[in-house]
């Protein structure tokens, strides 16, 4: 495929895709969660939302969960962010749906950055931000079940 590289954040050049492959920084598995992300949207009455932010590289992250039996029954996410921003959000909220919430806070960036093939080193914050973000949202839903524990 011919045409300008992929852009993201700052907009330096990123991945090209060709034939189905992609060739440079970025998975295949980030490019499909990039152009076709998973659970993107709100929560109407969530019981739980976590946002979380990096004012260095400008990316915002909220998500927002359903909890039913102390399991994510329901997971959604809005980021405002370069595409490996968006690649982590989506498989974040694919790795902790139906996950209890004990297994979710055991969800680290790593795990985040490994599930996609990897991340540039300097796109590893973004794994960052949806384990963090996956977390406050999990923690908002204690503090909201149990006051007395904050």
């Amino acid at each position: 495929m011919t045409g300008a590289p992929w852009v993201c954040g700052s907009g330096e050049p990123r991945a090209r895709a060709r034939s189905g492959l992609v060739i440079g920084m970025y998975s295949e598995k980030v490019m499909k969660h990039f152009a076709d992300p998973q659970n993107v949207g709100v929560i109407e009455d969530p019981d739980g939302v976590g946002q979380v932010g990096n004012p260095t590289c400008g990316d915002i992250m909220r998500m927002f969960i359903k909890v039913a039996g102390d399991r994510v029954s329901d997971i959604k996410f809005q980021t405002f962010g370069c595409g490996a921003a968006i690649a982590t959000s989506s498989v974040c909220t694919e790795m902790a749906k139906g996950k209890t919430l004990d297994e979710c806070m055991e969800i680290t960036r790593d795990m985040v950055a490994d599930e996609l093939d990897g991340l540039p080193k300097q796109k590893l914050h973004c794994s960052n931000l949806a384990a963090d973000a996956l977390h406050a949202a999990i923690e908002d839903y204690r503090g909201k079940a149990d006051p007395d524990s904050n």
